[in-house]
């Protein structure tokens, strides 16, 4: 059974789950999260409000059980939040990490290999989305724009790289079709999966080349040496996309994340959905899907405690600013990395056995990142010029991973005039999973080593950023600098982490179950893994999981879901 799940990893986007300061909560418009007090008992309490333990709450709420997500922040989204700045009556709206999505619109066909998407369908929320379907590529070879043809359009001016691309792609298909044959919102990890998974079982099983299903948990590198790929240009490219999905190249992403992220990003009527307001959008809509059935959360609410009982039993959690002890009657679901669980003392080691805190505690942590937020003067003339996104590469032969290599760039307002004042802008640029924990440890963020560190780190930043416009730094009206110690303050990210380093083939995620009975996990920790789909896709899976009792409402929304889909599917064709 885990080796089937294992097949069943759900991710459609790029989607570089980062996070960076608060300066300005946005705002929840129909959340009860600031004003009432939580009951003292409820079914099943969430500690975390990050994408995972958002889409698990709502969707715990949609089956039937009183739910409560407690938060410490002063508003939800986790690393997704939104923040904004106000200078001289100007107001600037920015996203915190998340950039890339697709399979978002509400007007697009519904597809149950997109984990978010499915909590958003299956509690009735919808995200107002602008498409578009290019984005910009500055590399050392020159600057390309990205579309669905990409192999038309890039590769072929690249020696065989559109012939390998091609056989690649070929490869892909039925790798894919494996992938999609068994959405993440089907499984279980209780003996329920038998029948939630049971009427997609046939599609799994009568895959036309079995056989090449063992690729799918194997390093995507893997994929590219059977596909018989070779050409350097394109082997990097590969690699960019690996690690902005998983924040490792090729050699370490797991085959199945890009089996439905390739069969997706390169459609021929693929595009990729600029959500109106930011990604705070996404958090609202699940807020509101949370309430409408009956949920509550709770911001600046920290929990000092999950509380077991004699029995090895979850329990409940205890809050600090209080003391109030909360009751969950089955169970406590955790949105922390497996890091901050197992080091903060929220729960007492003695409850895990050795060789689980061994292994645990042992995950390999992910690097961190810098962020540079700016608000700055432009006109819509000006914006319609440039693309939403851009990557950049300074050296390919430093590799991926490389400090001051890789850059990504998102200019939102280029699609969303609600983020800025008319006459301005933001965008948002970052090193994605490069920035070393290390450089930063120790160091007093009110000191003047820490704002000249900070300076001289966020240069080549900046130094990107005018590629693509080359006087920015006298349009600037705002800018934020976000480092490691950003996340680890704002968010509790051990070490200010990306996430698990985890590389395929050698480990892979663990599912959200853990010793204590009654404690489950959801998150960048847990199975799928890393990005706003995969957190999406663990929340699923954890709601899915906490009792059998779920199991008639689970298998009546995906009942509604496949009929949703089928459908679309059929108007499509007409």
């Amino acid at each position: 059974m885990r080796y089937a799940l294992l097949l069943t990893v759900r991710l459609t986007a790029i989607a570089a789950f980062t996070a960076t300061p608060c300066f300005r909560p946005s705002t929840i418009s129909n959340s009860r999260a600031m004003a009432s007090q939580p009951n003292d008992s409820y079914d099943v309490v969430v500690v975390g409000s990050g994408i995972g333990g958002l889409c698990c709450a709502a969707m715990l709420a949609l089956y039937g059980s009183k739910v409560a997500v407690f938060e410490s922040h002063t508003h939800p989204g986790g690393a997704a939040h939104g923040f904004s700045i106000e200078k001289d009556g100007l107001k600037f709206q920015f996203d915190t990490g998340p950039s890339f999505f697709s399979g978002l619109n509400p007007d697009s066909p519904p597809k149950s290999s997109n984990p978010l998407r499915t909590v958003l369908d299956a509690i009735d929320e919808r995200v107002e989305c602008i498409p578009y379907t290019s984005f910009g590529l500055m590399f050392p070879e020159g600057e390309f724009v990205h579309t669905p043809e990409f192999d038309r359009n890039v590769l072929s001016q690249f020696g065989n790289a559109q012939a390998e691309w091609k056989s690649l792609m070929k490869l892909m298909e039925p790798l894919a079709a494996t992938v999609a044959a068994l959405p993440t919102a089907a499984l279980r990890a209780d003996i329920g999966v038998i029948k939630s998974a049971a009427p997609f079982l046939p599609k799994l099983i009568l895959n036309p080349q079995p056989w090449n299903n063992l690729l799918l948990t194997q390093p995507y590198s893997e994929v590219l040496k059977q596909a018989g790929v070779k050409n350097t240009f394109l082997k990097n490219w590969i690699d960019l996309l690996c690690f902005c999905l998983s924040g490792l190249p090729a050699s370490g992403t797991i085959s199945a994340e890009m089996a439905m992220m390739m069969g997706e990003f390169y459609e021929p009527d693929a595009i990729m959905d600029c959500p109106r307001s930011g990604a705070t959008s996404i958090v609202d809509a699940l807020v509101r899907g949370l309430e409408k059935n009956g949920g509550d959360i709770f911001c600046r609410s920290h929990v000092d405690k999950i509380e077991v009982d004699e029995r090895g039993q979850a329990v409940g959690v205890v809050l600090r600013k209080n003391g109030q002890r909360i009751r969950a009657k089955k169970a406590v679901v955790s949105n922390m990395s497996i890091w901050d669980l197992l080091k903060s003392g929220v729960v007492d080691r003695k409850h895990f056995p050795a060789s689980f805190l061994e292994e645990r505690e042992d995950t390999p942590v992910g690097k961190s990142f810098m962020h540079l937020h700016v608000g700055f003067k432009a006109s819509r003339e000006e914006l319609a010029k440039l693309q939403a996104h851009y990557m950049f590469m300074k050296d390919w032969s430093l590799g991926v991973e490389a400090a001051d290599n890789a850059v990504l760039l998102s200019i939102p307002s280029v699609h969303d005039e609600s983020l800025a004042p008319p006459g301005f802008g933001v965008l948002h640029a970052y090193l994605p999973a490069t920035e070393d924990f290390a450089t930063w440890e120790g160091l007093d963020r009110k000191s003047i080593e820490y704002q000249q560190l900070k300076e001289s780190r966020s240069a080549y930043l900046w130094s990107s950023i005018e590629k693509v416009i080359p006087d920015i730094r006298e349009r600037v009206v705002v800018s934020r600098v976000g480092t490691p110690l950003t996340h680890q303050r704002f968010l509790r990210r051990y070490k200010g982490s990306y996430g698990p380093a985890i590389k395929a083939g050698e480990a892979s995620f663990p599912f959200p179950g853990t010793p204590v009975k009654g404690l489950l996990l959801c998150g960048d920790s847990c199975f799928p893994g890393i990005g706003v789909p995969a957190v999406a896709g663990s929340g699923l899976l954890a709601a899915n999981s906490v009792s059998l009792d779920s199991l008639e409402a689970q298998t009546d929304v995906l009942r509604k879901l496949r009929l949703r889909e089928a459908s679309s599917s059929f108007i499509r064709k007409q």
